[in-house]
């Protein structure tokens, strides 16, 4: 895994089982304030459905301000709740954002989404591995067992 993708990676999170960046990181990443983000979004919002943005609930927030320590403990009491973008809310993101640096970040950003996908299935076909040798085991066990008696 490239090291230029895992600040980015560190920026995704996992909310109602999808795979989201939050408004602010997305923001710092494209170097443009948070405002500046959620107005070109609220301009453009019939390129941004439900499946590619939205809010956090409250509850949604303080879940990740607990988990992930990454987080002023200041956002856990804002009065506004983030946008968070799916990764096909990033890629429409770049359509919206006229800039070079939007076109290089979301790049970067579609590298990293892909890199964890990646990643994650890996670690399912390991898994998936160790219960057939588990399996195995079990059964060899078994018959040792059997052969004893």
């Amino acid at each position: 895994m490239s090291n230029d993708l895992i600040p980015i990676e560190q920026k995704i999170y996992e909310v109602r089982r999808q795979r989201v960046m939050l408004d602010f990181d997305l923001a710092e990443l494209y170097n443009i304030k948070t405002k500046v983000l959620k107005q070109s979004v609220k301009r453009n919002a019939d390129r941004f459905p439900i499946d590619f943005m939205f809010e956090l609930t409250k509850e949604e927030l303080n879940e990740l301000v607990t988990n992930c320590d990454r987080f002023p403990h200041t956002l856990k009491h804002s009065s506004i709740n983030p946008t968070v973008f799916t990764e096909q809310g990033v890629a429409m993101l770049s359509s919206v954002l006229h800039s070079n640096i939007a076109i290089k970040v979301n790049i970067s950003i579609r590298r990293a989404f892909v890199a964890i996908k990646n990643h994650l299935a890996i670690n399912t076909s390991s898994s998936r591995e160790i219960e057939e040798l588990k399996r195995e085991v079990r059964l060899i066990h078994a018959s040792i067992g059997e052969k004893q008696n």
